[in-house]
């Protein structure tokens, strides 16, 4: 390389290489004691400051409504913080040290920029996780849609979130990715959820008695909400806690949609299967018809000898 660059990377080299030998021949037995005594002590402080914040939440919870996201996130960050004291104090017993982090970083180049790069990200993702613990999109336990996936948010770091699906999967995202989601929070302000169940009738069925087997459905199954409580929630809310509408007259059925609410959508997907399955039983009892699609074939040969017929049926007239 010719030019200022190949004698600043020469430079950097030299500079590297010769402080790299006169900080490990500096080191004595007490240095390698101190780096040694400094990293137990590290890593123990950090499981005590872990518990003792753990503690602390587990005593203020039994007083009052503790937040658990932000102190997941206080939680993580103090641990951090002894970490990175940690380093710090080993670099400032090593003078030595800052001239060759200087020289790391003076001769790095190209690969100075990846790793800037590789920052950026991970301080997005630490701000996004901080950002989402203040403003509260949603918090540890909520039940969310994200992704078109369904589940419970588990654990929220500085760098990801982890949300546990219904199939028991665990979702890991970056801060920054789901802080840019739309989500559907299902639990924050009212956890209540109106869940729809849709059924086809068959034209030749009556719609007043199906809309009255699939109301009184609903009302029986020991998840759904009554008036009175709905109200409780809610005092605006109407009489019509169980409401039956005609969506669609489509091919071959009468598309009827079912509304009932639920307390909580952890068990909302489960009530509806089970209404679903009481109401076509009881359509089998009262002779409500839920139809199959209907299809009409026409063979090509059947087609072709049907229009020559025609042909010479008029022919002959």
């Amino acid at each position: 390389m010719v030019g200022p660059m190949a004698n600043t990377s020469d430079i950097s080299t030299t500079v590297l290489s010769d402080t790299s030998w006169h900080f490990w021949n500096s080191w004595n037995g007490l240095d390698v004691v101190f780096v040694i005594s400094v990293i137990v002590l590290t890593l123990v402080a950090s499981k005590l400051v872990d518990r003792l914040i753990h503690h602390q939440f587990e005593m203020a919870s039994r007083r009052m409504d503790v937040d658990e996201t932000a102190y997941r996130i206080i939680r993580h960050t103090s641990v951090a913080l002894v970490y990175v004291f940690g380093l710090v104090l080993i670099i400032m017993r090593f003078p030595t040290l800052q001239n060759l982090s200087f020289a790391i970083f003076a001769g790095a180049g190209f690969l100075g920029i990846v790793v800037g790069l590789a920052a950026q990200s991970t301080m997005s993702n630490i701000i996004s996780g901080v950002s989402l613990a203040i403003f509260r999109p949603f918090r540890v336990g909520d039940r969310v849609n994200v992704r078109d996936d369904y589940g419970k948010i588990t654990d929220i770091t500085l760098r990801h979130t982890i949300v546990k699906t219904w199939d028991n999967r665990r979702l890991i995202i970056p801060n920054h990715v789901i802080s840019d989601e739309a989500i559907i929070n299902w639990t924050i302000e009212d956890p209540t959820v109106c869940w729809p169940i849709d059924i086809g009738i068959s034209y030749d069925s009556d719609i007043d008695l199906a809309r009255k087997i699939m109301v009184e459905e609903g009302r029986k199954h020991n998840k759904t909400m009554s008036f009175s409580e709905l109200r409780q929630y809610d005092e605006k809310f109407s009489d019509d806690d169980i409401l039956v509408l005609l969506t669609e007259l489509g091919d071959f059925a009468v598309n009827l949609k079912l509304f009932v609410w639920v307390r909580d959508r952890s068990f909302a997907y489960l009530t509806g299967c089970e209404i679903r399955e009481a109401i076509k039983k009881r359509f089998d009892q009262e002779g409500i018809e839920i139809p199959f699609p209907y299809r009409t074939l026409v063979y090509k040969k059947d087609l072709i000898a049907e229009q020559s017929n025609s042909y010479f049926g008029q022919k002959e007239d």
